[in-house]
């Protein structure tokens, strides 16, 4: 049976990255449609906004029901204007800005950029520091700097690590390494030595095996790293190692990168001091 098709437009003075966010996580309450998702950042002209009014009404005609429209406009002409298009328009800062405003007693600055922009020199350097220490700590290399590492991340190959190391840099400005678990980690009942002096900042990620395998045969088709037996045999030993240790673990199995995060965080105990 074909999904119900509806379009919709993420529409933003900037880069759009908020208004796409909600929007994804609103229409996932949808399974029923399939949406068609546009998005126009950096809208910050007559000319743009009017090509994105007609962009807007075209995509109603062709689809025969009305656009849904998620904006984040602070130009208070242009927000009226995108109101006058075809379609559902959901006005992400102005459905909340209002609330604020009076609880806070204050008049919001409605300045384009804040978001997004880099309005803490200092935070932004922390994060692009946090990104450099991710990918210089990717996959066991350069353990000597593990003393700086805010949490270490360990995990058999594609499991998900070096994902959720850059994803907590980048938000969170978190020093994050990542260990790869082999078959020489599971001779015995220890831990790897290199992790022995960090065991208080380790996280174990899990995956189910059959994911795993579907995951390795796309990497390395019919090679033994990619078997099904020997995925098997690494994710019940490293699960094995998790629990021998005490180490809090979590299963990254059909979860996006943003989720695992979240959860690392949570089971963790670490502070989340989400950046700009």
């Amino acid at each position: 049976m074909s999904l119900e098709k509806r379009s919709v437009f993420v529409v933003s003075d900037r880069t759009g990255l908020t208004a796409e966010e909600l929007a994804r996580s609103l229409l996932t309450q949808f399974p029923q449609v399939h949406f068609v998702t546009t998005v126009l950042p950096f809208v910050d002209s007559d000319d743009k906004l009017k090509d994105v009014l007609r962009q807007i009404n075209e995509g109603g005609e062709e689809n025969g029901s009305r656009p849904i429209v998620f904006v984040t406009f602070v130009n208070a002409d242009y927000r009226k204007q995108i109101d006058q298009a075809n379609a559902l328009v959901v006005d992400v800062f102005s459905s909340f800005m209002g609330l604020l405003s009076r609880e806070l007693n204050l008049i919001p600055s409605w300045q384009a950029g804040y978001s997004h922009g880099v309005t803490d020199q200092l935070r932004y350097n922390s994060r692009i520091d946090a990104v450099h220490f991710a990918m210089d700590c990717d996959d066991g290399v350069n353990p000597d700097a593990y003393d700086q590492a805010d949490l270490i991340l360990v995990g058999v190959s594609r499991s998900g690590k070096t994902p959720t190391c850059v994803y907590l840099a980048m938000h969170f400005g978190l020093y994050c390494a990542n260990y790869p678990l082999t078959d020489d980690d599971f001779l015995d009942d220890g831990l790897p030595p290199v992790l022995i002096p960090y065991r208080d900042r380790l996280f174990g990620l899990t995956i189910d095996p059959q994911r795993l395998h579907e995951i390795r045969e796309k990497r390395r088709p019919d090679s033994p790293y990619a078997k099904l037996a020997q995925c098997q045999l690494e994710i019940r030993r490293a699960e094995g190692m998790y629990r021998h240790h005490s180490i809090p673990m979590s299963d990254t199995s059909g979860i996006s990168v943003e989720e695992i995060a979240a959860t690392v965080l949570q089971r963790s105990g670490i502070h989340r001091e989400l950046l700009g």
